[in-house]
């Protein structure tokens, strides 16, 4: 019970602060498009500062998720979880003061640096935190149930910004922001592997840590207390052939996702002519289903269905997914796809569970800050790969130059009755 009870107040941590940091997002694009290119539904320079703030964020990540998970490993989760969730509120609470040009320029880079920490950190920690306190056969619908949380914040947050002006967004996001950062430092407990409290402040050095020699039970060697190098990383990635197969789809996962992310939102003003309603629009649909999904059919599933056939179906639904966005021709297909995401929400959870059971209870941290670094590896090449494509290929303006072999002219698709794609 008192597991559980932990538990419950890390769900609720991880959907403020996932609550907070989504809520955001349907007002970003208009944000950013009005404070970079007032007045206009296609703007290049807007997707190149969108693809290039999440390659620097990418870059930093790669250090930092690796650092922060391994540290977590010695100092404990809820130490390491403090920072991310106080530095995330900076970001949010500029644009609630001021969405003017300036403002948005100060978001802009302070965003860029908070997030090089905050970005993948709060879900990498949780991970670890859940693999301290949950059984191996158990963790796959825990981390289903995690990862359902996190959804069920994007439903709630996507419904509050539907019905919220764009100031009052901000001003509300940054507010649970900061209520996130309270509640956790207030009702979390420690979490360290095999330990029940924390061995050493997190300023201290590691060289007395009492707890290596404290049982006669084997177990595998204590993480290093130096800062993880990439022969450390490369040396835990060979250190099991099914955590390196996890890896690399991890890795092709996310260069997938990040560069449908950072664009389609602007392919979708620019086709369709979005706004910030038809987004949450869209990201309701894709948030109901994900959490009922990861809610209710994962943890129904998880203990019938190996991992591994789970992962596979939720790769295809991802494939279809982005197939369908590419032929989209009318407004309904976007909102048609979200059936997808369905089973496109079992490849997360699947892939923690898996990376968790292939390493000791000392260096979960440090496995899940390794896979969340291989991600922002994916997130730096993602948009190198698929602004150049967003701007030619969706916002052109002349369809037969720059899009002529992906979509076909609004009077061509009047001429055919169907779109063809080449």
């Amino acid at each position: 019970m008192e597991k559980f009870t932990e538990l419950i107040h890390l769900f609720v941590t991880v959907f403020l602060s996932t609550f907070a940091s989504l809520m955001v997002l349907p007002a970003v694009t208009d944000v950013t498009m009005v404070a970079v290119c007032p007045g206009q539904d296609e703007c290049s320079l807007a997707i190149y500062l969108t693809g290039f703030q999440q390659a620097i964020i990418g870059m930093g990540t790669v250090v930092m998720l690796p650092l922060i998970g391994n540290l977590s490993d010695q100092h404990g989760r809820k130490a390491l979880l403090t920072l991310p969730l106080t530095l995330s509120i900076i970001p949010l609470a500029i644009l609630a003061y001021s969405r003017t040009t300036g403002f948005f320029y100060a978001y802009y880079a302070l965003r860029t640096l908070t997030a090089m920490i905050c970005e993948g950190s709060i879900e990498c920690l949780a991970l670890a935190y859940v693999a301290d306190n949950v059984l191996e056969r158990q963790r796959t619908s825990v981390f289903g149930i995690l990862a359902g949380m996190a959804t069920a914040a994007l439903v709630c947050g996507t419904l509050a910004a539907r019905f919220l002006s764009t100031a009052l967004t901000f001003q509300v996001a940054a507010l649970v922001s900061m209520l996130a950062a309270v509640y956790m430092r207030i009702f979390v407990e420690e979490s360290l592997p095999n330990s029940e409290n924390l061995t050493q402040p997190i300023l201290k050095s590691g060289q007395d840590d009492h707890c290596q020699d404290d049982g006669d039970l084997p177990r595998k060697p204590m993480v290093s207390k130096k800062m993880p190098s990439i022969q450390a990383i490369i040396s835990l990635l060979k250190s099991s052939v099914t955590f390196s197969q996890a890896a690399i789809v991890a890795f092709f996962n996310r260069l997938s996702y990040g560069g449908l992310q950072a664009s389609i939102m602007y392919y979708l003003k620019a086709r369709f002519h979005f706004s910030k309603n038809q987004y949450a629009d869209l990201m309701l649909l894709v948030g109901v289903s994900g959490m009922a999904s990861q809610l209710l059919l994962m943890p129904l599933l998880a203990p019938l269905v190996a991992e591994e056939k789970l992962l596979a179906i939720g790769l295809l639904g991802g494939i279809a997914n982005a197939l369908l966005y590419s032929v989209a021709c009318s407004t309904w297909v976007p909102y048609a796809t979200t059936i997808f995401s369905v089973f496109a929400v079992f490849i997360p959870p699947c892939l923690q569970s898996i990376v968790s059971k292939q390493i000791g209870p000392d260096e979960q941290g440090k496995a899940q800050g390794c896979i969340s670094g291989i991600i922002s590896l994916a997130n730096i090449i993602s948009p190198l790969i698929y602004s150049p494509l967003t701007d030619d290929c969706v916002l052109s303006e002349s369809s037969d130059k720059g899009c002529s072999s992906y979509f076909m002219s609004q009077k061509q698709q009047q001429q055919h009755s169907s779109l063809d794609l080449v």
